[in-house]
């Protein structure tokens, strides 16, 4: 029963990824550049390589698990730290046309500053994909209004075995971080 019940999470997992990369697909059909925010083993990127054959995805997460990634050629580049971390965002200030937050990735020291470091990840025009729970999903948007981002897609939930999830995608604007 477990392995039966490891095999549908796994196939619930793809199905997941996949919706996510897609999302991307309708308003950025080939970025050149994308990095997935708490990447762990990098399934995400796994899946959304199906869709961007030619994106360059790399991944960060503050475990050893992002070198495992990259090891297992899952992430182009892997980067051991938070989001929130000086190091990282002074290497990777402006290089990316696409981060992504999903609602699985590792508890930063301060989460308050964790979108104004990801947009400074963005290239102008650059977009992000953020997942939270509906009730936090009205503050999320605010707040990334308030960073002088535009909201250009926004589901309601994501149906599947998992409790129900908000996505937001915006574009990161000049004024922006």
């Amino acid at each position: 029963m477990n392995r039966l019940r490891t095999r549908v999470s796994a196939v619930d997992r793809h199905r997941r990824h996949r919706s996510t990369a897609r999302a991307i697909r309708r308003l950025l059909p080939e970025p050149e550049s994308w990095l997935d925010v708490g990447t762990g083993e990098a399934h995400f990127p796994q899946t959304a390589r199906e869709l961007f054959p030619y994106t360059s995805i790399d991944g960060l997460d503050p475990g050893p698990r992002v070198a495992y990634a990259r090891h297992l050629e899952r992430v182009e580049e892997a980067y051991a730290g938070h989001v929130t971390d000086r190091h990282i965002t002074a290497i990777l200030r402006g290089r990316y046309d696409v981060v992504t937050l999903l609602d699985h990735r590792s508890p930063v020291p301060d989460p308050r500053t964790e979108l104004p470091a990801a947009l400074t990840l963005l290239r102008p025009g650059g977009l992000l994909l953020v997942e939270a729970a509906p009730r936090e999903a009205p503050e999320l948007r605010r707040r990334l209004e308030e960073l002088g981002c535009t909201v250009v897609a926004a589901s309601r939930h994501l149906l599947d075995r998992f409790p129900r999830t908000y996505r937001i995608v915006v574009r990161r604007t000049g004024s922006a971080a």
